[in-house]
């Protein structure tokens, strides 16, 4: 037991390399084992020394590579055979990322960890495209939900307390339960009209994105035919993403500064 080495579970963020932590890039560098999950990007991965051991353990819905039983006990065979071994996580290890029940685990091992923070998908997302989950007069709270649940059991969520329009929802993997999540909030009492997000592979250079109604989201998700991971918004703060994008406006701006540049040189 002498030899056995931390456990360190890290959070990659939303998927752009430079919404890292300083902490968890230093601890990519030094990494003998990298156990990496599907939502961690190329560009991410990209980062990991030539010569690093790289396991992936990556689920997808109904396709799990390897079942979390499996991760664990995989985490303390390495750690027991002295190897330092990041366990590298999709946005943030402790929302919705099963870093707990790792954590567990090792705990139960007597199998030393530590926990590096990322960017969550709610927060990174929805600030790149100029949504603030929460805005004096619009939302005093935001509360972040699953969307999935096992097998074809029906979603058991607090609908009246979730149809708040005080509130920001923000909901992941919630893609193939989309038709019952707003049929229930509209059950529930949250207006039509609420506006909602949708964004696919955020932060990422293929990021692609809707803006849209409760009711209607559905209907433009289908018909833009994305695939997971989508995050879902759904408040009165999304209006405020055809003022706040900043991403569009600095576009914008460059594409302007090169077409002065363009005429300015005949």
């Amino acid at each position: 037991m002498g030899n056995v080495q931390p456990i360190f579970l890290v959070g990659a963020g939303p998927g752009d390399p430079e919404l890292l932590t300083v902490k968890a890039q230093r601890l990519l560098l030094e990494a003998d084992v990298v156990v990496y999950d599907r939502l961690v990007s190329a560009q991410i991965l990209d980062l990991v020394p030539p010569g690093t051991t790289r396991i992936y353990v990556g689920k997808a819905k109904a396709r799990h590579h390897m079942p979390q039983d499996e991760i664990n006990d995989l985490l303390v065979r390495l750690a027991r055979a002295g190897h330092r071994v990041i366990r590298l996580k999709g946005g943030d290890p402790f929302v919705f990322g099963r870093g707990s029940e790792e954590a567990v685990r090792l705990i139960e091992e007597g199998i030393p960890f530590e926990v590096v923070p990322g960017i969550t998908a709610a927060s990174g997302i929805s600030a790149g495209l100029g949504i603030p989950l929460t805005h004096r007069s619009l939302s005093t709270s935001v509360r972040f939900v699953t969307g999935h649940c096992r097998g074809d059991v029906e979603l058991d969520l607090d609908w009246r307390g979730l149809a708040d329009p005080d509130t920001t929802l923000v909901v992941y993997m919630g893609l193939a339960n989309l038709k019952q999540i707003v049929a229930k909030l509209l059950t529930a009492g949250l207006a039509p009209d609420t506006p909602a997000a949708a964004v696919t592979r955020g932060n990422m250079t293929d990021q692609r994105q809707c803006i849209t109604t409760l009711a209607e989201l559905p209907a433009a998700v289908a018909e833009a035919g994305y695939g997971a991971p989508t995050l879902i918004i759904i408040g009165r703060v999304v209006d405020l993403a055809a003022r706040l994008n900043w991403q569009e406006l600095a576009y914008d701006e460059a594409a302007t500064g090169e077409a002065e540049d363009k005429t300015s040189h005949g």
